[in-house]
């Protein structure tokens, strides 16, 4: 029996996860530097949307047509999507701005909020489509 991290978890698993966080947050920091910030904080805003879109791709992918292992789903969902959006960092940007600008700041967590969820949705959709006509083209 080899070394487990966290109970029922094996080494693999972790290693996914973490190499998954270790290069989503290395994007989220490369596209920071890309995306201008500005009063209303739009390159986290931007990056949230974007993983949300990502995460939406990838469990459509993993749960509903089969096409990710559990561990790839670990690497992608857990690992890249969890290290590149940036709650965290929306929840301290959206407190300071409250400060500064009430108002910019409803709606900078209005807009995240709603364009995250507009885009997990839009990732189901999109990857069912792709995959229900690849399935009608070429069944299994």
């Amino acid at each position: 029996m080899g070394w487990r991290p966290l109970r029922g978890v094996g080494v693999r698993e972790w290693l996914s996860v973490c190499l998954g966080g270790g290069l989503g947050a290395l994007a989220r920091y490369s596209l920071l530097g890309l995306i201008p910030a500005s009063s209303l904080p739009i390159n986290v805003l931007s990056i949230n949307i974007l993983g949300s879109l990502f995460i939406g791709i990838v469990m459509a992918l993993a749960l509903e047509f089969g096409r990710a292992s559990e561990q790839t789903r670990l690497f992608l969902a857990v690992g890249i999507a969890g290290g590149f959006t940036t709650f965290s960092t929306f929840a301290l940007g959206t407190y300071a701005l409250l400060a500064l600008a009430p108002g910019e700041s409803l709606l900078y967590a209005g807009l995240s909020l709603a364009g995250g969820l507009v885009a997990v949705y839009a990732g189901l959709i999109l990857t069912r489509l792709v995959f229900q006509r690849d399935t009608a083209n070429n069944p299994e």
